[in-house]
């Protein structure tokens, strides 16, 4: 039974992880943000036969102790801590770079020290920016194009560093575009139905062509389980994709389509990023996943979003839909 430690447990992907780690009959140490209403994110809302087997560690990624003390006998660290919100980073970078760059070097650093077997640090499909081709595999090109992959692309080149210059076994996994249940409401998916939900006969969305590649989240956390289970993967940036892509605004009128048929979209200039950020088209290439492990997608788009509205309807609640969550 391999001891494992997931920063960033109290999220939306992480608390999935640690989720479907326990039933898989992991020991997981969940490294949560510490704040003083003793609040665990989203691991409050799982089962207790689930919590009971979970050793939850608060602390904060940039402190480089807290780190060490969490990571101290661990197997393998699963890395999701992060800032991800793009609209933020804009006018936010410093906080990008304390949390992204420098909370990874610390997991980094605090990994060699104890000699943990396995490092994955989690990347995104940001780092690659608007496809030059499609679809895009681990040898395309990077390209900043907000302050959030740049500090992501940053992360990914010191996890590459420690690999080579200390032989640290790590694996970047990089994630396409993830949806599901107890997302933030500041990606597009959550943004649309919790709309929708909330009876608004006009939703407000950004730019409606780019076009996303997205992954079930038990899709993307049984990426990160088949990744960890190869010994294959060391040393190894890996995307999680489907290799299939749709624009937004098609997704809209899907998700329209099933919620509220009246409803009509609407731009609203809020929510345009700036023309040379707005990455314009994400569709990943899933090969090299498939050739070092087991993993393949088991979820369409349409059975994906079927359990996703299901639960924002039974959790609308939660979210705060009169409002452009950043």
């Amino acid at each position: 039974m391999n001891k494992v430690l997931v920063t960033g447990a109290d999220g939306f992907i992480g608390s999935h992880l640690v989720e479907e780690l326990i039933k898989k009959g992991y020991e997981v140490r969940a490294f949560t943000y510490y704040n003083s209403f003793n609040n665990w994110g989203w691991l409050d809302t799982l089962p207790g036969d689930i919590m009971r087997d979970v050793e939850v560690f608060q602390g904060d990624v940039r402190d480089p102790n807290g780190v060490e003390e969490a990571i101290r006998g661990m197997q393998a660290v699963f890395h999701l801590a992060a800032l991800i919100a793009i609209p933020f980073s804009y006018h936010s970078p410093d906080t990008y770079v304390d949390t992204n760059i420098k909370g990874t070097l610390n997991v980094l650093q605090a990994a060699r020290k104890s000699e943990t077997e396995r490092v994955l640090i989690t990347s995104t499909s940001e780092v690659y920016g608007t496809a030059q081709y499609v679809p895009i595999d681990e040898k395309h090109p990077f390209q900043g194009q907000s302050p959030y992959s740049a500090t992501k692309i940053g992360a990914d080149r010191l996890a590459e560093s420690f690999y080579r210059s200390f032989q640290l076994p790590v694996t970047i996994v990089r994630p396409f575009n993830t949806y599901g249940p107890r997302q933030s409401a500041r990606a597009v998916i959550p943004t649309i139905i919790t709309q929708l939900l909330a009876g608004k006969t006009e939703i407000k969305l950004g730019s409606l062509t780019p076009t996303r590649d997205f992954n079930y989240v038990k899709d993307t956390v049984q990426g990160f389980i088949s990744i960890y289970e190869s010994e294959k993967t060391v040393g190894e940036e890996i995307n999680i994709a489907t290799q299939k892509e749709i624009a937004i605004g098609q997704l809209a009128e899907e998700l329209i389509r099933q919620i509220n048929p009246a409803t009509r979209i609407i731009c609203d200039k809020e929510r345009l990023r700036p023309e040379k950020s707005e990455v314009n088209r994400l569709l990943g290439c899933n090969e090299k996943i498939m050739r070092l492990t087991d993993w393949k997608p088991q979820y369409s788009l349409e059975e994906g979003l079927k359990e996703t509205i299901a639960f924002f309807r039974d959790n609308l609640y939660k979210y705060k839909v009169d409002i452009y969550n950043l």
